[in-house]
């Protein structure tokens, strides 16, 4: 028997093993993309290809903790309904045996070609990295065919995760990486075929006179062009808090500017956080046949304590957030829920006019709309959304794993006029001003809570309309 089949099957009879405990837990997520057992991590190879949405991710299907990571595999007709497709790919070659790390897809000569990074640990902990590629005419199987690129002097093994594109007549890739003087920076590779790669260069450096010291490692670039500009999105580690920003243990942000190709520079501007809340990382855009820049994420982080979350007797952890449209206004991302969600909905519970306070009933897999000046959400007795006029800060409040509060901030002076949750059994994604901001946080409410009580600026009024939504998409 190969190794690629004995590992297959260990992961299947994992699941096999522990799908019912998996199924009793109370905070299973609804229409979030969770593992059907162990750990979730980074969204992979992200894609709208032959008509169907493929989305892989990273997969440790053993246990709860981090190791040599499988790709798990997600595909959808329609951004709502997910399906669990065969593992794709399994860490049982020289090049990728301490795990199957994150990468990119694209259609190549109608197939689909995936890159990713091949892990290699010896006993002493040194690390080898290559940056590997497999091949595929289903999306479902695939063929490897081993390592593309080696490492190039200048760096660390800290060398990873490709995002592959095509511009005019030749590829491109950027990988994360950590020079040896131990600094964040993407790097660009080029090629003619998709095969054969040429190192150009540095894109962005944490030492740049954009915005000076960002971390000592890069994880995860990803570089598309919205409204005539170039987007960088990647996520630094090593950043340091600063007042309201960068307080979670490591950050994804985005810079904007332009790609100069012929000379491999890109001027961009400072390094904006994407997201306000407690979980959000690593994530992975896509353009799909509708001309949109399609988002998904991972609702979680490196080093967090796994073993400390709820879901974690229950044989699993993580999820991804729900798919987002990006657009680019004023040189802001703004993220926005797929317009498909709204086949999420099933009975419209409230549409109601409140003035100073309302209290909701909902139940704990719902959307909610608040569309007035939002002074405080309390939900379901766990999380508080606060806004103080005076100091124009919005501050998400929860309580922390170990007992203590914690809290997410951002500054809107212009105030909070409009609110969309998405509330799944145990999570918020709470997008503000129509997506100008984002709060992503995981919340692990009593199960029995369903109170939403909403409060309104004074001598002002708001609608609020609640949507149950359906608990039957992710299919396993």
């Amino acid at each position: 028997m190969s190794n690629d089949r004995r590992l297959r099957e260990q992961a299947d009879t994992a699941i096999e093993t522990h799908q019912e405990i998996v199924k009793q837990d109370p905070y299973r997520q609804a229409f979030h993309m969770s593992p059907p057992v162990g750990l979730l991590n980074d969204p992979n190879g992200w894609i709208q290809w032959k008509g169907t949405y493929h989305l892989y991710f990273q997969w440790m299907p053993f246990h709860t903790g981090h190791g040599a990571k499988f790709w798990g595999h997600f595909s959808s007709d329609n951004l709502v309904e997910w399906k669990l497709e065969p593992t794709a790919l399994t860490p049982s070659d020289w090049f990728d045996q301490s795990g199957c790390y994150s990468g990119s897809a694209i259609d190549y000569d109608g197939k689909m070609k995936i890159y990713y990074t091949g892990n290699v640990k010896d006993e002493n902990g040194q690390r080898e990295t290559y940056q590997c590629s497999a091949e595929s005419v289903n999306g479902i199987e695939f063929v490897k065919n081993g390592v593309e690129i080696e490492l190039p002097q200048g760096y660390t093994p800290h060398f990873r995760d490709p995002k592959v594109w095509k511009h005019g007549d030749h590829w491109y890739m950027v990988i994360g990486a950590q020079t040896e003087d131990l600094y964040g920076c993407v790097v660009l590779f080029e090629s003619e075929d998709a095969k054969e790669w040429g190192f150009r260069g540095e894109l962005s450096h944490s030492a740049g006179k954009e915005f000076g010291y960002l971390g000592y490692m890069w994880e995860c670039p990803d570089l598309f062009t919205l409204n005539g500009q170039d987007v960088l999105l990647f996520s630094p580690q090593g950043v340091e808090a600063d007042g309201i920003n960068y307080n979670n243990l490591y950050q994804t942000g985005y810079v904007v500017g332009k790609l100069d190709y012929q000379q491999a520079q890109f001027q961009h501007n400072r390094f904006e956080e994407l997201d306000r809340g407690f979980e959000f990382y690593a994530p992975q855009t896509t353009c799909d046949d509708k001309g949109r820049r399609l988002l998904v994420g991972w609702m979680g982080c490196p080093d967090q304590e796994e073993k400390a979350q709820p879901t974690h007797r229950y044989h699993w952890v993580h999820c991804m957030t729900i798919p987002r449209e990006l657009s680019l206004e004023n040189d802001k991302l703004i993220q926005r829920p797929v317009t498909e969600l709204t086949d999420l909905r099933t009975v419209q519970r409230y549409d109601e006019q409140v003035a100073e306070k309302g209290i909701f009933e909902l139940d704990r897999v719902s959307e909610m709309q608040i569309d007035g000046p939002i002074e405080e959400v309390n939900l379901l007795n766990y999380a508080r959304l606060v806004y103080e006029r005076d100091s124009g800060l919005l501050t998400l409040l929860r309580p922390a794993l170990n007992g203590t509060v914690e809290s997410r901030s951002c500054r809107l002076p212009q105030g909070v006029n409009q609110l969309q949750l998405y509330i799944d059994r145990s999570s918020v994604e709470i997008f503000v001003n129509d997506g100008e901001e984002v709060f992503t946080s995981r919340m692990f409410a009593d199960t029995e809570a369903r109170t939403v009580e909403v409060k309104i600026e004074v001598s002002t009024t708001a609608n609020v309309k609640v949507w149950s939504l359906r608990d039957d998409v992710i299919h396993f």
